[in-house]
């Protein structure tokens, strides 16, 4: 229904914010990690929105990008998980941090959340790793507002490096994370992207 608003940040609370738009103050709660990226009192913001309507209450929830609102998205669709569990979810993991996440089974890292035990994390897990894949994670990119997603051919190199990584004792978090900081080039083999990779994890 409201796909996003933009206006004048006006207050910022530890949990949600206030957009002035045309002298409307509206309140969307937010993730702390958003919260936290956004600029100072007084500038423009746009912030993608999530619509929560319940019998008493109409909530807003807010994102700064669209992949963030996808992301959301997905984490209330799993059953046990509601609006504030997904928002507390995306407040200790970025979308991308909840990627690596759900592919490498870190249960532990999901259970960081306030209200999220063993078991929903892993119900997480075992619901969103058919929905997410491993390009998703080393090839997401957010480009501005948009929050576009895009996938290059280096992909299957990447794979390649972390599968090697992995094979090498190291977590598929922790391999996630060297290679998808790797900036990859054509002429890139697994083996430089590996050697890169492992001077990341030193």
């Amino acid at each position: 229904m409201i796909q996003y608003i933009r206006g004048e940040l006006a207050v910022v609370e530890a949990d949600r914010v206030i957009v002035d738009v045309g002298g409307v103050g509206y309140g969307i709660f937010m993730p702390v990690e958003s919260i936290s990226q956004l600029p100072p009192v007084g500038n423009e913001v746009r912030i993608y929105t999530y619509l929560n309507v319940k019998e008493d209450a109409m909530q807003l929830f807010g994102f700064l990008t669209r992949d963030d609102l996808q992301v959301f998205k997905l984490l209330i669709g799993v059953n046990g998980i509601g609006p504030k569990g997904g928002q507390a979810v995306l407040s200790v993991l970025s979308p991308d941090d909840l990627r690596f996440a759900v592919l490498s089974g870190d249960v532990k890292a999901i259970c960081a959340a306030p209200g999220i035990g063993k078991k929903t994390a892993e119900k997480v897990i075992l619901e969103l790793k058919d929905k997410l894949s491993l390009e998703d994670a080393l090839e997401h990119t957010m480009t501005g507002d948009a929050g576009d997603i895009s996938y290059g051919d280096s992909s299957g190199v990447q794979s390649e490096a972390v599968q090697a990584l992995t094979a090498l004792g190291y977590s598929s978090t922790e391999a996630l994370r060297a290679v998808k900081k790797i900036e990859i080039t054509e002429a890139m083999d697994v083996e430089a992207v590996l050697k890169q990779a492992l001077k990341q994890m030193l």
